[in-house]
């Protein structure tokens, strides 16, 4: 008679996680192992992803808002229109702004440091402001039906959002000044 395969060895940071978040009621062993975890490191990456509310209660969260709302109206005018060009650049827009916003709501800005994000959202404004400018001078200069024209007022109501965003980003960022390293502010 063949008896059963002995049951693997469990971390007890396993254990101790499992227990945590309720997933097994009552007392666990496996293999005559505690679940003291007192002695133990644990290397499991947490799963979990904060989410900043408070950012999208802000003026530069609302500013965000505003400016992928502006985009989606400017898109839905131009595919009124059937104006492709100009429907691929505001989708472009949107996707870029919806990036910058996602990255400051799951706080992932924190995580990925490899750039300075204040300074890569600086740049999208003003980019984002001249491309979209030059976009709705075409697009109200050669109108030929009412939803490009309608998109293009849009798209000069958008700048102007893009510029009040630049320049509250350029006012927060300085570039000489020392910061504190507990807070990363200002001293």
């Amino acid at each position: 008679m063949q008896q059963p395969p002995e049951p693997l060895p469990v971390h007890p940071a396993i254990i101790q996680r499992a227990r945590k978040h309720k997933l097994f009621a009552g007392s666990l062993k496996f293999n005559n192992m505690t679940d003291d975890c007192s002695k133990t490191t644990s290397n499991i990456p947490s799963l979990t992803m904060e989410f900043d509310t408070a950012f999208l209660r802000s003026l530069r969260g609302v500013l965000k808002l505003v400016e992928m709302g502006t985009m989606f109206v400017a898109c839905v005018c131009f595919e009124v229109a059937s104006r492709p060009k100009y429907i691929a650049a505001t989708c472009m827009e949107f996707v870029i702004t919806f990036s910058l916003l996602l990255l400051y709501t799951l706080k992932l800005n924190k995580k990925l440091t490899l750039f300075f994000w204040p300074l890569v959202d600086l740049f999208n404004s003003l980019f984002a402001a001249v491309f979209i400018l030059i976009l709705s001078l075409i697009a109200v200069s050669t109108y030929t039906v009412t939803g490009t024209l309608g998109g293009g007022i849009v798209g000069f109501i958008a700048t102007g959002l893009w510029c009040v965003d630049g320049y509250m980003l350029f006012k927060r960022i300085t570039f000489n000044q020392p910061r504190t390293a507990a807070t990363g502010t200002v001293k």
